[in-house]
């Protein structure tokens, strides 16, 4: 049995030699642009679902916002010989009320913070521009709370929405999910309800 100088046992042939035989540890091109390819499209599939993830917990937020609202309307009311609030909304576009019309006046002492009044969602400066991002319906000014009235057509309070968000904040959410409402019974839904429509 003969020793090489390397060290490599020579009898049949064989070398023992186990550096010589090790593979190659590389990535070729198209390898990584495969891993890249992987990943990119993992990536596309979960920033939607993180995007409505986000969006939610931000819709949750605003339906709190609602329902402070809903608690400064009800104690205004109860201060109010049972009626409701006369409010206008700030618009970008129309000329502006008398400034003592709008909901951060004539709910200020219930409301407490201005800050209520924006929606976490709100990316367009409806706040700042009209100092609330949520809308009102005046159809419902200096109404009897207990007995309101739309269009001459009597309601009741599950049925008649007050305050809303002014702008689709929430259309991460998709489309009939895309505002927040608050009703006059108190109840809140992220989506608009129907006098006659079939709940949902």
């Amino acid at each position: 049995m003969g020793i090489h100088p390397t060290g490599g046992n020579r009898e049949n042939g064989e070398r023992t030699n186990s550096c010589s035989n090790s593979p190659s540890v590389a990535f070729t091109l198209v390898e990584l642009l495969v891993v890249l390819s992987i990943i990119s499209i993992l990536a596309a599939l979960l920033l939607p679902a993180l995007s409505r993830a986000k969006e939610s917990g931000r819709s949750a937020a605003c339906l709190g916002n609602l329902h402070q609202i809903g608690i400064a309307l009800q104690l205004y009311v109860d201060e109010s010989h049972n009626r409701m609030p006369t409010l206008y909304d700030l618009s970008t576009n129309n000329p502006p009320p008398p400034p003592t019309q709008s909901i951060d006046c004539v709910l200020a002492a219930q409301l407490g913070s201005p800050k209520i009044l924006r929606c976490p969602s709100d990316n367009q400066q409806i706040f700042e521009l009209t100092r609330s991002s949520y809308g009102w319906n005046p159809l419902v000014n200096g109404q009897d709370a207990d007995h309101l009235r739309v269009f001459g057509q009597s309601l009741p309070g599950v049925k008649v929405a007050l305050a809303f968000d002014k702008q689709n904040f929430h259309a991460a959410l998709g489309a009939s999910h895309s505002q927040n409402f608050l009703y006059a019974d108190g109840h809140l839904k992220n989506r608009l309800e129907l006098p006659g429509a079939k709940p949902q």
